[in-house]
């Protein structure tokens, strides 16, 4: 029951948050941070419970009818898999708050919606029915709107409209897909643990479905070519928002390519990894050449999230155990690595020098130098420094591909080479930004240091980063066992 307690927290925050008057700014935030506090609290216990009871691979089951009509239920459970994110969600949820704590128009608003969406989050990753997990990841795309048109900034209208078409339009396909397991089973059913040990589906039918499902959440991931909602979203967004969407909301998209489209139809999976894989490797090599061009230093992060996004979608597209490991550990170490980048130029540079155009720093690391270190050290992170968690994800990723015999060596070449334009851009933005003269500053502009909310946010996250990069089992420990099920139903239907 621990790990509903995520759900009812965020959701009744977001309920009694929104009826606190505008005016009641300290009372909105101090509430704010304890709600967090609570849902990262209870996310932390789940990950505790898991390690105690390592023989049950769902855990904390809740199973309660909701509509017998079409054989839906609500039906809730972690098992390894969903834990690593659930505690994903609760860090940003945490951060985002601090990282917001200077916001007062109409910040009652902002956070009701705020929690709202990661009320729908944590659903999406307890669903262990697939018609309410649709529901959850429903919910997730509304709050998204609001938060990015009304406290956004540049063209945040069509930002915010464009991301929720693309989600709505990518959910819609995702449904279809989840409408044809339902009669394709013969069981119909969306229970996803009855439907990973009963659910008897054709070949045809796998390739088929497959596509739908995988194309379909993959859109919410930002997979080529339908990534273009994500950098234009990411950069309208309030800082928050950016570092819930490329913090936890893309990987909604991956955990549904990994849970629901691998884990149901491994034949389907096996037929089209293939071209999965060269559709990864695009996205790591187009998001890395396009920040490298970036005059804006939002933009800079926003296509960095898109190539990052690329190795989940290789990893999975491995379809072996190591490179599965590594999707999994990579859609945690880009959650944390991409919240702080965006938390650090969306509000803490921003918020000092009111711009984001990286010709108008001047000598930012003489006037700023404890931010721009931060930043360094969060840039190296995203590089795939070792001792960092992108380090290890991405090792996985690479070794699991390399394991593939159905990849050409053209994807390990392409993907090397993308790696070596992640780490050119990750330089040259960071010499642009902190070291380089500009005649357009102000001689006379003087930069506060950072806040406590803001060194706070910071320092979790980046020790979040340091602690898995340095012991990656801590998350490899609850993961192996929740990857098994997928292994096995790949390998037999590899025979």
């Amino acid at each position: 029951m621990v790990a509903l307690l995520t759900v009812i927290l965020s959701f009744l925050g977001a309920a009694v948050i929104g009826f606190i008057p505008s005016k009641n700014i300290r009372l909105i935030r101090s509430l704010a941070l304890f709600i967090a506090l609570g849902t990262f609290a209870a996310a932390m216990e789940c990950y505790f419970q898991y390690l105690d009871r390592s023989g049950e691979i769902f855990q904390q089951m809740v199973d309660l009818t909701w509509i017998p009509a079409i054989g839906a239920t609500f039906k809730i459970g972690v098992d390894g898999l969903s834990i690593s994110l659930i505690v994903l969600t609760g860090i940003i949820a945490v951060c985002g708050v601090l990282f917001s704590w200077t916001l007062e128009d109409r910040a009652n608003q902002f956070f009701a919606y705020y929690f709202a969406l990661i009320g729908g989050v944590f659903g999406v990753f307890l669903s262990l029915d697939l018609f309410l997990l649709f529901v959850f990841y429903e919910i997730a795309i509304v709050p998204k709107y609001f938060i990015i048109a009304i406290w956004g900034s540049g063209e945040k209208a069509y930002a915010a409209m464009k991301l929720v078409l693309f989600s709505f339009v990518g959910s819609a396909v995702a449904l279809l897909g989840i409408i044809a397991l339902y009669f394709g089973s013969g069981l119909e059913t969306f229970d996803l643990i009855r439907l990973m040990a009963e659910g008897e589906f054709s070949s045809q039918f796998q390739l088929v479905v497959f596509p739908l499902l995988f194309i379909g959440f993959g859109i919410l991931a930002g997979m080529w070519p339908f990534h273009t909602w994500a950098p234009t979203g990411h950069v309208a967004a309030p800082t928050a928002a950016s570092m819930l969407l490329a913090g936890v909301v893309m990987k909604l998209g991956a955990y549904g390519c990994l849970r629901v489209a691998i884990g149901l139809l491994p034949e389907g999976a096996i037929y089209w990894a293939p071209i999965v894989a060269w559709i990864a490797v695009i996205n790591i090599v187009y998001g890395a050449l396009i920040a490298l061009v970036q005059k804006d230093f939002k933009y800079v992060i926003g296509y960095s999230s898109v190539s990052h996004m690329g190795f989940v979608l290789l990893g999975l597209a491995t379809l072996n155990e190591v490179g599965l490991m590594g999707a999994s550990l990579q859609m945690f170490s880009h959650g944390i690595i991409g919240a702080l980048l965006f938390a650090i130029v969306g509000t803490v540079i921003y918020s000092r020098t009111h711009t984001r155009q990286l010709s108008h720093f001047h000598n930012l690391m003489q006037r700023m130098p404890g931010i721009c270190w931060v930043f360094i050290v969060a840039g190296l992170a995203s590089m795939g420094l070792p001792g960092f968690s992108g380090f290890v994800s991405e090792l996985h990723v690479l070794i699991g591909a390399w394991k593939q015999d159905q990849f050409s060596i053209w994807i390990i070449i392409l993907t090397g080479f993308g790696i070596l334009a992640t780490f050119t851009y990750t330089l040259v933005k960071i010499h642009e930004a902190f070291f380089r003269s500009s005649p357009a500053h102000n001689p006379n502009e003087v930069y506060t240091t950072m806040t406590i909310p803001e060194k706070l946010g910071c320092g979790i996250l980046l020790l979040f980063a340091l602690g898995i990069g340095i012991y990656p089992n801590l998350l490899t420990v609850i993961l192996e066992p929740s990857l098994m099920p997928i292994l096995e139903a790949l390998s037999t239907a590899a025979k």
